[in-house]
């Protein structure tokens, strides 16, 4: 199974008393979500199934993927890693119970605490980037479930080729 992990790009700041989850995208998160949806629509496999928080700027940040997507409750900020596995139904001893790739957009800190989790790294260990993809890929080796890391992109270093598109 391929876990994809995009964690939103950048949002305003919640106002005084605001709704965290109504924030929006700046104008900067948007040009990282545009970037890093033409590298991911590039790469993901046909039938990836798209995993997103109810949150706006999560739904911002998937929405030029241009791909259909499930907005599910379990991946609110708030979100615990066990809520997260059971949603994946991955379970620690044997990995995923599912097959095919699942592209997760999401939340610091939990994308991080994912990532130290399967690649076995301290708790907390992990920082994801706003905007940022975690590609990782778990397999089964002599009897024993591995996590790898296949790649990381940032918008920042993906190429602007998507500009030239028209």
């Amino acid at each position: 199974m391929d876990l994809i992990l995009w964690r939103h790009a950048e949002a305003e700041n919640a106002p005084e008393g605001g709704d965290d989850l109504s924030r929006p995208l700046t104008s900067k998160g948007e040009r990282q979500a545009m970037r890093m949806a033409a590298w991911l629509d590039r790469h993901l496999p046909e039938g990836t199934r798209v995993l997103v928080s109810p949150s706006r700027r999560t739904q911002q940040t998937v929405a030029p993927l241009g791909r259909k997507f499930k907005l599910r409750d379990e991946l609110t900020p708030e979100a615990s890693l066990e809520d997260i596995f059971t949603l994946l139904k991955w379970h620690p001893e044997t990995g995923p119970q599912l097959k095919g790739p699942v592209l997760l957009v999401g939340h610091q800190p939990y994308l991080g605490n994912i990532v130290s989790q399967l690649l076995g790294m301290n708790e907390g260990a992990c920082a994801v980037r706003k905007g940022a993809v975690w590609w990782l890929r778990t397999r089964v080796r002599d009897g024993q479930v591995q996590t790898v890391l296949l790649t990381v992109a940032c918008p920042e270093l993906i190429s602007r080729s998507w500009d030239d598109r028209s």
